[in-house]
C-alpha cells in the first residue's frame, strides 16, 4: 500500500490520545477511604475482569477510528500487481511510449491491442498519482516533448501504431538528456513495452552506460515497467523477400517469392489464403502451412507489356496481429549492377571482376571495371553499387569519396594489402600478416544472416571448406562474421548508419586461400553485396520503416498508405510512397518477425540498483493498475464508532441481585464516581 498524501501520516501518533486523555482523566479523582462504601466495592470487584475488558475495547476502538481518519486523508492506494510506493506528486513523469509492430497485438476475445491498452492503463495511473510535468518520448523520433495531461496519449498521433522498430536504448539515453538539461526535480519514468529482443537490445553495452548515468542523479529515478511480454497463441505473418518484373512471349509477368511464418502449434497442416494486390487487381493463392515458415518462391502474376513498373502488396486475413499481416512492394526495370575494383596485384584482380560480372541470372546486367586510384574523381558514384578495394587503405579526398558513398547506402568491400601500412578507414586499419604451413580451419561463421546466411532453401554456404593459408590480421571496432581457428577474424563487418562496409582478412591469391579455386563462397558474397548495392539505385526501393537509408521523407507523397499517421512520420508507417521519380515500399523490418521476449531476470539485471517497480499486464485488460482505497477506511472509521458507542450504553433497569443487593445502572468508562 502507499498514499497520495504520505506527509499526513506524520499524524498517525494522534491514535494515542484516547489513551492520554483516558489517563489525564484518572488524575482528576482522588482516593477517600470510606467505611460505608466498603459492600460497593466488594460488589465492583467481583464485576472487575468484565469491566476492565470492556473499557479496553471502548479505548481501542477510538483509537482504530482515528487512525481509519488518518489513513482516508492520506489518499491510500491499492494495486493487484503494482507494489507503488508513491511518496507523493512526482516533479516529472516521463513516459517511454513503445509503438513497435509487434505492439498491435490483441488480446483474445477483446478489440483493444497491447498499445491501446497499454495507453488506457497509463492515463488512468498517471491521473491518480498526479505530477507537476508530463513528458512523452515515444519510439519513432525518440524526442522528448511536454503534453498537456495524461490524457494527450490517448488521441496524439504520435501514440498511435506505427512500422519501425523501437529502440529503448535511444528511448532512455533521450530521457536523461531530459533530465539533466531542465534539472528536473523527482521524477518517475513509465515504460509502456512488450520487451521484445530486438527493440530492447539488452546484450548492448549502452545498458550499463545508461544504468551508471541514472545512479549519478542526486533527486532520484523511480522507473516503472508495463510489460506487455505474452505471446499471442496463434499468429500467422507474411513477408516478400523478392520481387522480380520479366518479359515473356504473351507479355510480361510479376515473380514474388514470399515467406509465410507462423507461431503456436505447428504440427498440424493448416490453409491460409493470400490475397495479391497489383495496383487493384486482386488475386488469391491458398498456401499450406507445414511448418513454421513456410516459403513461396516466385509465384507468377501476369502483367501488360506496357505496365514497366508499379506496387503492390500482398495480405492474410487479419489474426492476433494486423501488423503483420500485409506487406507492401515495387517494382521496376532492375538496375544495372556496377562494381568497380582496385587491386594491386592481377590475380587477385581477376577473381573479383569474375564474381561482379557474372549475374545469377539471365535478366539481370552487371558491370565490372577494374581503375585505378587516379581515377576515383571521374567515377560517376550515383550508378556504382559495390567497391571492391584490396590494398592500402585510401586517405584523404579518395577515402572522403568512398565514405560518402558508403552514406548514400553503397556496399565496400576491403581486401588486405600485400604491405599493410598505417593507414585507418572507417575507424580500423590493417596489422601484420600471419601464415602457416597447414591449412588454416575456419572455426565459426554467421550462416543466420547477413552476406555469409542460408540460400531462400536453407543450404548453407560452403564456408567451412575454405582453405586459409595466410591472414591478415585487423585492428579496430568491428563484428566479426567469420573467424579462423584461435579467434582471429576472417570477416568482418564494419558499423555504418547506411550501406555496408566488409574487411576480408585474406585475398582469393592462390598463396593466401582457396576463395577463387572453391569459388561459391566468394561468388554468392559479392553478390548478395551487389543486390544490397543496387537498392539505393533502383526506381522501386524496398525500405525498412524508420530508415530512409538516404531518402528525405519530407517530400514523399502517399500512393497507398496501411497505417493513418501524420505526414512528417510518413518513413514509420507502412505503405506505399512516391518520391520524384522513385516509388518507396515501406515495411515492418524483419527483426519484428521474430517473437522473442526479453526474460524477467534479464530485465531486472538491467535495473540492477536502480528503483525500480514491474508490472506485468495484457492486451485488452480491464484491471485497473491503482486505484484509492480511502473509502474503505471511512468505513472502518464509521464502524469503529458505532461500536465504541454500543459498548459505552449503561445497562438497562434496576434489579435485586441473588444476595438481595440492589444494582446500579453501569457508569461509562472515566465518569466520576
Amino acid at each position: 500500500m502507499s498514499f497520495l498524501q504520505p506527509w499526513l501520516l506524520w499524524g498517525l501518533p494522534l491514535i494515542a490520545l484516547p489513551l492520554i486523555i483516558h489517563l489525564i482523566n484518572q488524575r482528576r479523582f482522588q482516593t477517600i477511604q470510606w467505611a460505608a462504601m466498603m459492600f460497593l466495592l466488594a460488589a465492583h470487584r467481583m464485576a472487575r475482569g468484565y469491566s476492565r475488558l470492556r473499557q479496553w475495547l471502548i479505548m481501542a476502538f477510538r483509537m482504530l477510528a482515528i487512525a481509519g481518519l488518518l489513513f482516508a486523508v492520506a489518499r491510500p492506494l491499492a494495486s493487484g500487481w503494482l507494489g507503488l510506493a508513491a511518496g507523493g506528486h512526482a516533479d516529472t513523469t516521463i513516459v517511454l511510449l513503445d509503438r513497435s509492430p509487434s505492439m498491435q497485438q490483441r488480446g483474445a476475445g477483446t478489440g483493444d491491442s497491447k498499445l491501446e491498452t497499454g495507453k488506457k492503463q497509463l492515463v488512468q495511473t498517471l491521473q491518480t498519482l498526479g505530477s507537476t510535468r508530463w513528458v512523452l518520448i515515444d519510439s519513432t523520433n525518440h524526442e522528448p516533448h511536454e503534453v498537456e495531461s495524461p490524457t494527450a496519449l490517448i488521441n496524439l498521433p504520435t501514440t498511435g501504431p506505427a512500422s519501425s522498430a523501437a529502440d529503448l536504448p535511444l528511448m532512455l539515453q533521450s530521457a536523461h538528456d531530459y533530465i539533466r538539461d531542465n534539472r528536473s526535480g523527482r521524477t518517475e519514468i513509465w515504460i509502456c513495452s512488450d520487451l521484445r529482443e530486438n527493440d530492447w537490445a539488452a546484450e548492448s553495452s549502452r545498458w550499463a552506460t545508461l544504468r551508471d548515468a541514472f545512479l549519478e542523479f542526486p533527486q532520484g529515478v523511480r522507473f516503472h515497467l508495463l510489460a506487455y511480454s505474452q505471446l499471442p497463441p496463434t499468429n500467422t505473418s507474411i513477408r516478400v523477400t523478392e520481387v522480380k518484373r520479366q518479359v515473356t512471349s504473351e507479355g510480361a509477368e510479376l515473380l514474388i517469392s514470399l515467406k509465410v511464418a507462423r507461431e503456436g502449434p505447428d504440427d498440424q497442416k493448416i490453409q491460409v489464403p493470400v490475397e495479391f494486390d497489383i495496383e487493384g487487381a486482386r488475386s488469391v493463392l491458398t498456401v499450406e502451412l507445414t511448418g513454421p515458415v513456410t516459403e513461396l518462391k516466385d509465384h507468377r502474376i501476369p502483367l501488360e507489356r506496357t505496365q514497366e513498373r508499379g506496387w503492390g502488396r500482398v495480405s492474410i486475413p487479419a489474426d492476433a496481429n494486423p501488423a503483420d499481416d500485409d506487406f507492401y512492394f515495387a517494382f521496376d526495370h532492375p538496375p544495372r549492377r556496377k562494381t568497380i575494383i582496385i587491386a594491386e596485384e592481377a590475380q587477385i584482380e581477376r577473381p573479383l571482376q569474375l564474381a561482379a560480372a557474372i549475374p545469377p541470372e539471365p535478366s539481370l546486367a552487371c558491370d565490372a571495371e577494374v581503375i585505378g586510384r587516379e581515377q576515383l574523381s571521374t567515377v560517376d558514384w550515383d550508378q556504382i553499387a559495390l567497391v571492391l578495394w584490396q590494398g592500402l587503405l585510401p586517405t584523404g579526398a579518395d577515402a572522403g569519396l568512398l565514405q560518402a558513398f558508403v552514406e548514400r547506402g553503397g556496399q565496400a568491400v576491403f581486401l588486405p594489402p600485400r604491405t599493410p601500412g598505417d593507414e585507418q578507414l572507417f575507424g580500423v586499419r590493417w596489422n601484420e600478416w600471419t601464415s602457416s604451413n597447414e591449412s588454416i580451419p575456419i572455426e565459426t561463421w554467421r550462416g543466420d544472416e547477413d552476406l555469409l546466411g542460408r540460400t531462400l532453401s536453407g543450404a548453407a554456404l560452403p564456408v567451412g571448406q575454405l582453405e586459409v593459408r595466410q591472414f591478415c590480421r585487423l585492428s579496430g571496432e568491428h563484428t566479426s562474421l567469420a573467424t579462423l581457428k584461435g579467434g582471429a577474424t576472417l570477416l568482418a563487418r564494419v558499423p555504418s548508419k547506411n550501406g555496408g562496409v566488409y574487411f576480408w582478412g585474406t585475398t582469393p591469391a592462390l598463396r593466401d586461400s582457396s576463395m577463387a579455386t572453391g569459388g561459391v563462397v566468394l561468388y554468392a558474397f559479392v553478390q548478395r553485396a551487389l543486390s544490397a548495392g543496387v537498392v539505393v539505385l533502383g526506381k522501386a526501393r524496398q525500405i525498412d520503416a524508420g530508415d530512409p537509408r538516404g531518402e528525405t521523407p519530407s517530400s514523399w507523397s502517399t500512393v497507398a498508405e496501411g497505417d493513418q499517421g501524420l505526414s512528417t512520420e510518413s518513413s514509420y508507417h507502412r505503405g506505399v510512397y512516391r518520391a520524384n521519380d522513385r516509388l518507396l515500399a515501406v515495411n515492418r523490418p524483419a527483426a519484428e518477425d521474430e517473437a522473442r521476449v526479453v526474460g524477467v531476470p534479464r530485465v531486472a539485471e538491467l535495473f540492477r540498483g536502480l528503483n525500480f517497480v514491474r508490472v506485468d499486464d495484457s492486451a485488452g485488460s480491464l484491471s485497473s493498475l491503482i486505484q484509492e482505497i480511502w473509502r474503505i477506511f471511512l468505513v472502518m472509521m464509521l464502524i469503529s464508532l458505532i461500536v465504541e458507542a454500543a459498548l459505552c450504553l449503561p445497562k438497562q433497569g434496576r434489579g435485586l441481585s441473588p444476595s438481595g443487593q440492589t444494582t446500579q445502572p453501569a457508569r461509562a468508562p472515566g465518569a466520576a464516581a
